[in-house]
């Protein structure tokens, strides 16, 4: 997680940065070492171990969870999520919650249109392309394969509407910029009270993410990670602190989304006044807050991705269109293809299972007969 001494001391040992330049940086932890590391340092801590050290065994490879001297560790999903979290109601944890940064955006949707019909505001040329008989739109975007830019877009987006639209100003020293600033400019005393626009944001995680050179997917589990934080930690995302919530939630992303993950000592570079050691105690106090609970089904992983596609077409900020091509077609066809055939394979196993659980042999099914 960035906080052994050879990352603090060798930058260039960091898989990512080797693989920018070239170099075999070797292999790097993967998702489920990262799981394994996180949940070990929640076992440490609560046995009373301290963050730091659960981390460093963790990482070290010395705490075996299937071992017979180790701790028992229970993975994530088999956990019992206290009562008063309310699963059923929180978006990143449940596939049927409604996403805050869709709700939270809706009010200022039905403002302007509501302002657009009393004024008789006339929409103007349509800019938005559709499909016809003859010719088919389509982008490319999907759910499996999101398209970087426009992901960056909307996320950023979604930020915009929770620092807008927040309900208070609750907040956590950790992530205040004014006690833990990013840059050695002296932070203004009213940096509290100015909003930041869409652009500003949207600024600084691309910043981020072409620098580390992270995923579109990245950018919908930070999303995710941030709306699970402001649940379970009980604070708002506000001009005080939106920056250091935001490289939080992307600096966890990466480390469990990418096989290849970036270091923190690559963030340090990335944002040059920052240290490790600082970056070290945001992410364990992040992971703390949200109880070591990284994980993200993919149902919800979903749900985050077409909302965001609302998200952006509730705002106009659509998707680059093209032309169905032939080609394109045919690759989408072949796709297809293999998701029906893997679908039918999958319930021909489960009706099997089924007749076997029930000391089925078999069944005889007869035809049946019209008249």
């Amino acid at each position: 997680m960035g906080n052994t001494v050879t990352c603090c001391v060798s930058p260039d040992a960091s898989p990512k940065l080797s693989r920018a330049r070239g170099g075999g940086g070797g292999a790097a932890p993967g998702p489920d070492r990262w799981a394994d590391a996180y949940q070990a340092a929640a076992a440490a801590a609560a046995a009373g171990g301290g963050g730091g050290s659960g981390s460093a065994e963790a990482e070290s490879g010395d705490s075996d969870p299937g071992g017979g001297g180790g701790p028992h560790l229970q993975h994530i999903s088999d956990r019992e999520f206290p009562d008063d979290l309310a699963l059923e109601s929180n978006p990143s944890d449940h596939p049927r919650a409604s996403t805050i940064f869709l709700s939270k955006s809706q009010t200022d949707v039905r403002e302007k249109r509501k302002s657009n019909h009393i004024n008789h505001v006339s929409p103007g040329q349509l800019t938005k392309k559709y499909s016809s008989c003859s010719t088919i739109f389509i982008d490319d975007s999907t759910v499996s394969q999101p398209n970087l830019r426009s992901t960056i877009k909307c996320v950023t987006l979604a930020i915009f509407y929770h620092i807008k639209n927040r309900d208070s100003d609750r907040s956590l020293d950790i992530f205040d910029e004014k006690s833990h600033p990013l840059t050695r400019e002296e932070v203004p005393d009213d940096y509290y009270k100015h909003d930041p626009d869409h652009k500003h944001i949207y600024r600084f995680v691309r910043t981020l993410f072409s620098a580390a050179q992270l995923t579109a997917e990245c950018a919908i589990v930070t999303l995710v990670y941030l709306e699970r934080l402001l649940t379970y930690a009980e604070i708002d995302i506000c001009p005080s602190n939106w920056k250091r919530i935001v490289l939080g939630a992307i600096l966890l992303a990466s480390k469990v989304w990418d096989d290849q993950a970036v270091w923190n000592v690559d963030y340090c570079q990335i944002l040059k006044d920052i240290t490790v050691e600082d970056m070290n105690e945001m992410e364990r106090h992040f992971l703390e807050l949200l109880q070591f609970n990284i994980n993200v089904p993919a149902s919800v992983y979903a749900k985050y991705y077409f909302d965001l596609r609302s998200l952006a077409d509730d705002n106009n900020l659509s998707f680059l269109l093209e032309p169905l091509s032939k080609e394109r077609a045919q690759k989408l066809e072949a796709i297809s293809r293999l998701c029906e055939d893997k679908y039918k394979d999958l319930s021909k196993a489960a009706m099997r299972r089924s007749f076997s659980a029930d000391n089925l042999v078999g069944i005889r099914r007869s035809n049946a007969i019209l008249s």
